[in-house]
Formats: structure tokens, sequence, C-alpha cells
């Protein structure tokens, strides 16, 4: 059961990686930071599972992975922008960049530039914790287009028959690169994949922070009792383009959504929608809203 001091740290959480992340489209569009994938619009995902996950569990983060990491307890938000600015003081010292976030020390687990292999590698560290008994789980961020590779059915298929405690939540933003996942994806929806494997899959608001935290926490709770994965997807958008900042699509010549499309998204804005919530709940007091502790 959260308490109104849950919900409102979840709020905040979000509030942070969103100027966060807005931060870093700036600094990029100032060659700052150079191959910037932003996940402005998708915060709701990563707070919402983060408050689900327990200290003992690992999370494989994917594309977009600089506000996921920087949601998690115990990563250091300096490090992880010395990091994304390739500077020696960063998790990687520098040399992982946008593309390669991690975060060892609090279980947040590479972020992988070969879209899908966060999908095998997921089932592989889940098996070290089943053979280790840890009571921990694997939780495996990946995307729309990530559906679609091979691994994905290979590793589904590994960890279901070895009943292993990982959890997959597919991001679901509509489009992978610029082909979108109504062109590309067989199935209305991608959850409707498990039903292949023989575990539980759910579609769910991707905007709607609560909605992840309940289901990603059913699922963790199912992992850990030995039933096996479950397929999550989480349907979200995101407000910039596959490359954000420097060398913008729009930039490079790729029109590919229509501005109307965009628009009607950014109204289903997951931090102006949860704190409306929280406002009209009386849980958050415009005082609170106005003094974020950061």
């Amino acid at each position: 059961m959260l308490s109104n001091e849950d919900l409102i740290e979840m709020y905040e959480k979000m509030v942070l990686l969103r100027q966060a992340e807005e931060k870093l489209v700036e600094q990029s569009s100032k060659g700052k930071v150079w191959t910037l994938l932003a996940g402005v619009g998708q915060e709701a995902i990563p707070v919402g599972t983060v408050k689900a996950l327990g200290p003992e569990d690992y999370w494989e983060i994917s594309h977009r992975g600089t506000s996921d990491a920087a949601a998690r307890d115990g990563v250091d938000l300096k490090r992880l922008f010395a990091e994304v600015h390739g500077r020696a003081t960063g998790y990687s010292k520098g040399k992982g960049g946008n593309m390669h976030v991690e975060a060892f020390e609090a279980k947040v687990l590479p972020m992988l530039s070969i879209v899908g292999e966060s999908i095998p590698v997921s089932a592989g560290v889940a098996l070290a914790q089943k053979m280790k008994n840890t009571g921990g789980a694997t939780i495996c961020f990946f995307g729309d287009g990530a559906s679609n590779q091979g691994v994905f059915h290979e590793g589904l298929n590994l960890a279901t028959i070895w009943r292993l405690p990982v959890v997959y939540l597919v991001q679901n933003n509509q489009y992978a690169v610029s082909t979108p996942a109504s062109y590309a994806v067989s199935v209305k929806n991608i959850s409707e994949r498990a039903k292949g494997y023989g575990i539980p899959g759910v579609t769910i608001d991707g905007n709607d922070v609560l909605a992840v935290y309940e289901a990603v926490s059913e699922a963790l709770k199912r992992a850990k009792e030995g039933e096996g994965p479950t397929l999550i997807e989480a349907i979200t958008y995101r407000w910039y383009g596959h490359h954000a900042g420097a060398g913008a699509d729009e930039q490079m010549g790729w029109i590919y959504r229509p501005e109307e499309e965009v628009e009607e998204w950014k109204k289903k804005d997951p931090v102006a929608n949860f704190e409306k919530k929280l406002m009209a709940q009386g849980i958050l007091t415009i005082s609170r809203r106005e003094s974020p502790p950061f």
C-alpha cells in the first residue's frame, strides 16, 4: 500500500527526470552531448518500476535508458550526467556515454546498443539469481522494435521453460526509429505474444505511474514465487524523435510523425496528469509542488 509520501516521492522523481532530460536535450543542441536518445514523455514507466523493485532485484535498461537509470535509488545523478557527457568521472569513465549507461552498484545493468540484446542477457542474470537462490528477480526493459527481433522469442522461450525470475517490460512508444509499431508488429498488442509461451501478458497505460507500479509489483511477486516470466506492454510516447538535440530527426529531414499526433500525446503528459490527480486528492499542495527537494 503506497502512502501519501510515497506518491509525492514518485511525483517529484518524475519531475526530476523530466527536468534532467530536457537539460540534456538543451546541452546536446549546443554540441555538448552527442547521440542522445531522449525518453522525455516516458517518465511514468521507470518511476513506477523503481517503486516496485526490491534491493535484491536487478534491472536491465535499454535504449533511452538515461532516465531509467536516474530513477533508481542509489544512482548518482552527477556521475550519470558525467558519463553522458563523456567525462572520466562518469560511471564508465565516460567511455559508455548515452548508449551504454550503467550503474552496477545500484543493480542497474548496462544499456546494450544492440537492439533486443537485453532480453537474453536478462534471462542469464535471472538464471544466476535462481541458481544462487538470492530471492531476487530481474526486470528487463526494451522497445517495441526489439519485440520483432529473434532474441525476443529465444529469450522468452528460455526464460519460460526454466521458469526464471524475470519480468519483461516493453516500452511501446509507437515507433522503432521511424517505423510505426502499427505497421511492423503483427498483433494489436505486443503483450499478446506472451500466449505463445504460456505466460501472462498484460497491456497497461505506460503514462499512468500507478498502473505501472501495480503491474510490475504483481509480475515481480509471481517471478519470485517461482512461477516464471511475465510480459508487460506499457503504452507510451516519446516526445522527441529517435534522436534529440544535435542531429535531431527533424534536422536530418526525417518527418514521419504528424504534428497533430505529437500534440495529442502531449495532452497525456504523465507528469502533469499525475500532478493533477495528487492535487485533486489533496495529497500534493501548491507549496510542495513549487518547492521540490532538488
